[in-house]
């Protein structure tokens, strides 16, 4: 398959997510050109914030490399992870920190992106991975954007207090 492909399916599983009230990321973690996880937010369904899609996958390959008595560390550093959007912060340093082949991703993370847009993660890692974004971007920016249409049940209430009179400049000195 090529990146186009592998992200067709990455942004099914962003889809799945999107229809389960999480923010719609999809990912996968391609091993010897075979999918050997892919996952979806469920920050939401679990009550954990730390469930992203990546974290998820890793969980997975973990499983994997237990299941096939293989050591995680070298499938870790054959594995190419493509993502619908631009991992955060936490998931980029997680994947550095496992040390894996590749990202590619479809949309920037303009609030939390770990690859460039807010914080460039491979500045504090000597190892170097190789990073490629925008590839079906448009795709993975229109389910976000379906997404954030609509109201997110589990999101915290406004802190905001209601009735309050609003300053306004002929109300200072």
């Amino acid at each position: 398959m090529n990146v186009n492909e592998w992200m067709n399916v990455a942004l099914e599983k962003a889809t799945e997510a999107l229809n389960a009230g999480e923010v719609p990321v999809g990912c996968l973690f391609v091993y010897e050109n075979e999918i050997i996880a892919s996952g979806r937010n469920t920050v939401n369904e679990t009550k954990n914030a730390t469930r992203h899609a990546e974290l998820n996958c890793i969980d997975d390959v973990l499983e994997y490399c237990k299941d096939k008595g293989i050591d995680y560390h070298k499938v870790f550093e054959n594995i190419d992870v493509i993502v619908t959007v631009e991992p955060c912060i936490m998931c980029a340093a997680a994947l550095h920190q496992l040390k894996i082949r590749s990202i590619v991703y479809g949309c920037q993370n303009d609030r939390f992106g770990g690859c460039k847009s807010v914080f460039d993660v491979t500045k504090i890692y000597d190892y170097k991975i190789s990073i490629t974004g925008s590839v079906r971007g448009d795709d993975a920016m229109q389910l976000l954007k379906d997404f954030y249409k609509g109201t997110n049940p589990n999101a915290p209430a406004s802190k905001v207090k209601k009735g309050r009179k609003k300053k306004v400049e002929s109300d200072v000195g």
